[in-house]
């Protein structure tokens, strides 16, 4: 099962909240992650949420390629 400190990878405002509503806050939740940034995304990619972002297809394949590479 995998785990996570949610208190590095989240803003402090979204530390104590729920896996769901943390999956469809807008990815400025993400510690390190502007409102700005978010915005770029959106006009990008069409992320709004972080479910968003994890879904990706981009983030999928950076992970899979970054996956190979630590598996040689």
């Amino acid at each position: 099962m995998a785990s996570i400190d949610l208190d590095k990878v989240l803003d402090k405002a979204w530390a104590d909240k729920s896996l769901p509503e943390i999956l469809a806050a807008p990815v400025a939740a993400l510690k390190g992650v502007s409102e700005r940034d978010g915005e770029l995304l959106q006009e990008a990619f069409g992320v709004k949420t972080v479910a968003d972002l994890a879904e990706l297809k981009y983030v999928r394949w950076a992970q899979a390629l970054a996956a190979l590479d630590a598996a040689k």
